[in-house]
C-alpha cells in the first residue's frame, strides 16, 4: 500500500511548524482503516476519499483568499494585548488602591488569555507563517506559558493533531492524569478524577509543562536522558524567565508605590484565570459528551479522508458570541481547528457552515453546544469515569 506523509493531510508545514523533531505516522493514500470508526462506518472507501477531496477544497479556497486582510487582523489582535497587558501591569503598580487592583488583575487576565489562545496557540501551529514575518513565526514565537513553545510543538502539534483521540496513542487524553475514557483500565486512583481535574485547572500551565517533559515516555525508556535533560534545561529557562516577569519584576517596581504584595498577588490571579479558562476550552474542545475516541486499529491504514473524519467526531465546538470565539483563541470552532490547524484562525467561522453541512450530507455528528453545557458534559464525564465499570461514550 502506498503512503502519503499525515502533514499533507493536516496541511504542509502547519500543525509541524517549528518542530525540530519528526512528525511520526503515514497516511495511506487509499484503502481503509483496519476498522473504520463506529460513526463512520456506513461510508464506503469512495464516499470517504470524496469527502477528503471536498475538505482540501475547503482549505484550498482559504489559502487563496487569505492576504492583507487577514495579516491586519493578528497584527491588530497582538497590539490590543500589548495594550492590555501593559495597562494591566501599570495598574497593578498602584494596587494598593481596590479599584486598580481589580482593574489592573482583570486587564492583565485578559491579555495573557488573548495571548495564550487566539496569538500564541495558533502563532505555533504555523498559521501565520506565510507573512513571512520573524517577529510573528511559529518557529520564533515564545509564548506567555511556562512549557517552552518547541517541547509543546512536539506534544500537540506532532503527536496530539496526529493521533487525535487515539487510546494509546494520544497521550492528551487524559493528560497521564485522568481517566477519560472507558478504554483506560480503572485503578483505584482514578476515583481521584475530579478532585484532580479541579487542582488541574488553576495550575494548568504548570499540568501542560510537565506533560510536555513526556515522563512515562522516558520511564518505558521510548525517550533518551539526554533528551529529557535537554527538555529540562529549556523548561527551567523559561520558568525562570515567567517569574522573573510575573513575580519578581513587577512587585518589585510595584514596591516603590508600597504595593508589591497587591501586584504579585494580581499577577497570580491573572495566571489562574487564564489557566481556568485555557483548561475548559480545551476539556470543552475534546471531551464533552458526542466526542468519539478510537482504538489504534481504527488509526491503523488510515486514508486522509479517515483522518479527516477522525478530527470531525473526536472534536467537539463552542457556540456563543465572536468575542467568546476569540477569546478562545477560535478553539471555539474545535472540529475546524483539527480539520485544518494551519489555517489563520479568523477564518474558522467561515468555514464552519460547509464543514457542517459536508457532515450532515456524510452522516457524522457535529457536536456543538453552549459553553456551559459543554463544560457541565465534561465535568460529568470525569465523574462518571472516576468509577469503576462506568462508561462514557456517547
Amino acid at each position: 500500500m502506498s503512503v502519503i506523509s499525515p502533514t499533507k493531510a493536516t496541511s504542509p508545514g502547519g500543525a509541524n511548524a517549528g518542530s525540530a523533531r519528526t512528525r511520526p505516522g503515514k497516511l495511506a493514500e487509499s484503502g481503509s482503516p483496519t476498522v473504520r470508526p463506529p460513526a463512520a462506518a456506513h461510508l464506503t472507501d469512495e464516499q470517504v476519499a470524496e469527502l477528503g477531496r471536498e475538505l482540501d477544497a475547503i482549505r484550498d479556497e482559504v489559502l487563496a483568499k487569505r492576504g492583507a486582510e487577514d495579516a491586519a487582523y493578528i497584527r491588530r489582535v497582538i497590539k490590543v494585548q500589548r495594550g492590555l497587558e501593559i495597562s494591566g501591569r501599570a495598574a497593578l503598580l498602584v494596587g494598593k488602591n481596590k479599584a486598580a487592583w481589580v482593574t489592573g488583575t482583570t486587564l492583565l487576565s485578559l491579555a495573557k488569555i488573548l495571548e495564550n489562545m487566539e496569538i500564541g496557540h495558533n502563532v505555533l501551529h504555523g498559521q501565520w507563517d506565510w507573512m513571512r514575518d520573524p517577529d510573528i513565526h511559529s518557529t520564533t514565537w515564545e509564548w506567555d506559558f511556562v512549557t517552552p513553545s518547541r517541547s509543546w510543538q512536539h506534544t500537540h502539534n506532532d503527536l496530539h493533531h496526529r493521533w487525535t483521540n487515539v487510546v494509546g496513542k494520544d497521550n492528551d487524553v487524559g493528560y497521564n492524569l485522568l481517566r477519560m475514557d472507558e478504554q483506560q483500565p480503572w485503578k483505584p486512583m482514578n476515583l481521584g478524577n475530579p478532585l484532580y481535574n479541579a487542582i488541574l485547572a488553576p495550575l494548568f500551565e504548570w499540568g501542560i509543562a510537565i506533560y510536555d517533559l513526556e515522563l512515562t515516555e522516558f520511564r518505558e525508556g521510548k525517550k533518551s536522558k539526554e533528551a529529557l535533560l535537554k527538555d529540562l534545561k529549556a523548561l527551567g529557562k523559561k520558568v525562570v524567565t515567567q517569574f522573573t516577569k510575573d513575580y519578581a519584576a513587577t512587585p518589585a517596581v510595584a514596591m516603590l508605590t508600597g504595593s508589591g504584595k497587591q501586584a504579585l498577588y494580581g499577577t497570580l490571579t491573572a495566571n489562574a484565570v487564564r489557566n481556568v479558562w485555557a483548561h475548559a476550552v480545551i476539556f470543552c474542545g475534546h471531551f464533552p459528551e458526542g466526542t468519539d475516541t478510537f482504538t489504534e486499529e481504527m488509526a491503523e491504514g488510515e486514508t486522509r479522508g479517515d483522518w479527516y473524519i477522525r478530527q470531525m467526531i473526536g472534536s467537539a465546538n463552542i457556540s456563543g458570541s465572536k468575542f467568546m470565539h476569540i477569546m478562545t483563541g477560535n478553539l471555539s470552532h474545535q472540529i475546524e481547528h483539527h480539520l485544518f490547524p494551519d489555517l489563520p484562525s479568523n477564518r474558522y467561522a467561515e468555514v464552519a457552515p460547509k464543514v457542517r453541512e459536508i457532515c450532515q450530507r456524510y452522516g457524522l455528528k457535529y457536536t456543538t453546544g453552549p459553553l456551559l453545557k459543554q463544560v457541565g458534559s465534561t465535568w460529568g464525564k470525569i465523574f462518571k469515569l472516576a468509577l469503576p465499570g462506568k462508561t462514557a461514550r456517547a
